[in-house]
């Protein structure tokens, strides 16, 4: 198997959101397993290292993807059908929203 830092059909693109943003390179169905967004180590300030998954989706109140707990690992996962080129999303609860914006 090889490696492969996003999936195949994910990209990082500009996003309006903020700087880079993870967008759909083609139709993704809802409740598709994206991979692991951060994996467990408690040598890191919030206690998990980003994968590059997880290093570029911007948080939304209405999001497309959600983050999700799964043993030593937050998953990310679609929540409703993505078209191509549309901006991954999720809620961010890992990190303090006030402390991304200062």
């Amino acid at each position: 198997m090889t490696y492969r830092p996003l999936p195949e059909f994910l990209y990082i693109g500009f996003s309006d959101i903020d700087g880079n943003g993870l967008f759909s390179k083609s139709h993704i169905a809802k409740d598709t397993e994206l991979g692991i967004a951060h994996v467990k180590d408690d040598r890191f300030e919030s206690g998990y290292i980003r994968t590059p998954l997880g290093a570029f989706f911007n948080h939304s109140e209405d999001p497309n993807c959600e983050a999700y707990i799964q043993g030593d690992f937050i998953m990310l996962k679609t929540i409703k059908d993505i078209k191509p080129e549309e901006e991954l999303t999720a809620f961010y609860w890992l990190y303090s929203l006030e402390d991304k914006n200062d």
